[in-house]
């Protein structure tokens, strides 16, 4: 396993990170165990999880999941980097109660104590805030996070889904009150969705935020799916089913797939692999709801992309160009 600091951090972590919102939800707890023994087992260290992973009436299923495989002893925890995320509502009997949501200082101090619970241990590696919270100031959220570091709870503080400007005003703010700020951006992107490039990550590489990609695959797109789909392997629908009716989007699968075909290589492996070259990337998230699709991701750590190939999917799946030059001169 290939290791990489956390952003501008001294943590180490692998390079590629276990998501782990299937567990409760698609896969039941036994199965779940075993994917991450064997996530560990192979020096994935890397888990990631959120308070509302378990959904509907089960948020909280997957922290708990994950901390009844913690319960088991043998290092699992001190060996394991987590982290895990606060924004949605987790009111109670699943109502959305006020205050039980995003991130003021009181639902923070809530939100991180139900999850500690759930999760069996004392502390937190790295508390991400799951979205933006236009509603709440910088101060008050890094008064709240500050106070968590003092009392050894939470370690490092991360974002998800945040837009480069407000990774800069976050940073910047925490720059002011002495506090380390953002060490990390969990942000969609993928392929097929590279606008990410265009000040998200600037964004991050500037203030030391290491990068980690949300769905690599674009919900199994990239993953193969016109050649499951004929040879009945797989069902799209929702929002997969909505792109592959897009005649162009399908055009450019089409292209990829082909691509891939032709020079021996995994559409899954490859996707995950063309991630782990760029610039500013820690690691992706893959999402496993079995074994042996954990086995496949590992495989990707193994890959590399010639060239040629890497030219081909710049080809099929251009990027938006770097900000200003993408939309001015």
């Amino acid at each position: 396993m290939e290791y990489t600091q956390l952003g501008r951090t001294g943590l180490k972590v692998s390079r590629l990170v276990l998501g782990t919102m299937n567990f409760g939800p698609q896969t039941d707890e036994a199965t779940s165990h075993a994917i991450m023994d064997t996530a560990l087992d192979a020096g994935l260290n890397f888990f990631d999880t959120a308070n509302v992973y378990g959904w509907a009436e089960n948020k909280g299923r997957t922290e708990s999941i994950i901390g009844s495989w913690f319960a088991k002893g043998d290092g699992r925890r001190d060996r394991t980097v987590l982290a895990t995320k606060v924004y949605g509502n987790m009111g109670p009997d699943g109502e959305a109660w006020p205050n039980h949501d995003k991130l003021s200082a009181l639902n923070i101090r809530r939100a991180v104590e139900a999850s500690l619970k759930r999760l069996g241990t004392d502390y937190i590696d790295v508390y991400q805030f799951h979205h933006v919270d236009r509603a709440t100031p910088f101060e008050e959220i890094w008064q709240a996070v500050d106070v968590l570091i003092q009392q050894g709870k939470v370690l490092y503080a991360g974002s998800s889904n945040f837009p480069g400007y407000k990774i800069a005003q976050a940073n910047e703010v925490a720059a002011r009150r002495g506090s380390v700020g953002l060490v990390s951006e969990q942000c969609l992107y993928n392929l097929f969705e590279r606008r990410a490039e265009m000040e998200v990550i600037p964004a991050a590489q500037e203030y030391g935020l290491g990068v980690i990609p949300w769905s690599p695959l674009h919900g199994g797109l990239l993953g193969g799916v016109l050649k499951k789909e004929t040879e009945g392997k797989r069902r799209t629908e929702g929002r997969a089913a909505a792109t592959l009716a897009d005649p162009v989007k399908r055009a450019q699968l089409q292209a990829y797939e082909d691509l891939l075909d032709k020079h021996g290589l995994r559409p899954g492996e490859v996707a995950l692999a063309w991630l782990l070259t760029r610039p500013g990337v820690t690691g992706p998230i893959v999402g496993p709801r079995t074994p042996e699709q954990l086995a496949g991701a590992l495989a990707a750590l193994e890959l590399e992309l010639s060239e040629e190939v890497l030219a081909g999917l710049d080809e099929i799946f251009p990027g938006p160009g770097p900000s200003p030059e993408a939309f001015a001169w």
